[in-house]
C-alpha cells in the first residue's frame, strides 16, 4: 500500500457512519489531519462525532458541527480540533483562526468542507469524501495523502468488514 492508499466503504445508516468515525478516532496519532468533504447532510458531522468519541473525549461532551463557532476543541487521547470551513471565504480566514498552530500542537485536526480551504490542509492528510446514495446510505471514500494517513487506511482496510458487520 503506497502513500496514496484508497478505500471505499458503504455506510447503511448513521450508526455505521459513526462507527467508522470511531475507528478512525481510535487510530489518530499526533499531527493527523482529516479533510471531510461532502454535501449538506452527507454524514460529515456524524462521522466527526465518531472520530471524537473514538479519540476518547469525555462521555458528557456534545459533538456538533462548528458551523457558527468555526472551531470546536475536544479533550481526549489527543486534543482534537474540529473545524468547519463552510462559512470561510478561503485559506486566509482559516489561517486567522490559528490553523497552523492547531496542526503543530501535537493534537489532531478535522476539517468539514475542507475542499473550500484545500490549500491550507497539511500535505499528509486523510481525505474522506462522503456521497449520498439513498436516504440512509452513503459511500465514504478514504484517500490517504501521505505515510501517516496511509496507516489509518491500512488499519481500516484490515478491520472494515468485521466493523460494519458488528453494528
Amino acid at each position: 500500500m503506497g502513500e496514496h492508499a484508497e478505500l471505499t466503504l458503504t455506510s447503511t445508516g448513521p450508526k455505521h457512519t459513526e462507527a467508522i468515525g470511531r475507528f478512525v478516532g481510535e487510530s489518530l496519532s499526533p499531527g493527523c489531519a482529516l479533510a471531510l468533504i461532502g454535501t449538506l447532510g452527507a454524514g460529515k458531522t456524524m462521522f466527526a462525532r465518531g472520530v471524537a468519541f473514538g479519540n476518547r473525549i469525555p462521555a458528557d461532551c456534545t459533538v456538533s458541527s462548528p458551523t457558527f463557532a468555526l472551531v470546536n476543541e475536544y479533550p481526549g487521547t489527543l486534543t482534537l480540533f474540529h473545524l468547519d470551513a463552510y462559512r470561510l471565504s478561503g485559506g486566509l480566514e482559516l489561517d486567522a483562526l490559528g490553523f497552523d498552530e492547531m496542526c503543530e500542537s501535537g493534537g489532531a485536526v478535522m476539517v468539514e468542507w475542507a475542499d473550500r480551504v484545500e490549500e491550507c490542509i497539511p500535505n499528509d492528510h486523510l481525505r474522506i469524501d462522503f456521497e449520498v446514495l439513498a436516504e440512509d446510505t452513503r459511500t465514504l471514500r478514504f484517500t490517504a495523502m501521505g505515510p501517516q494517513s496511509s496507516q489509518i487506511v491500512k488499519k481500516l482496510e484490515q478491520t472494515a468488514q468485521s466493523l460494519l458487520e458488528s453494528i
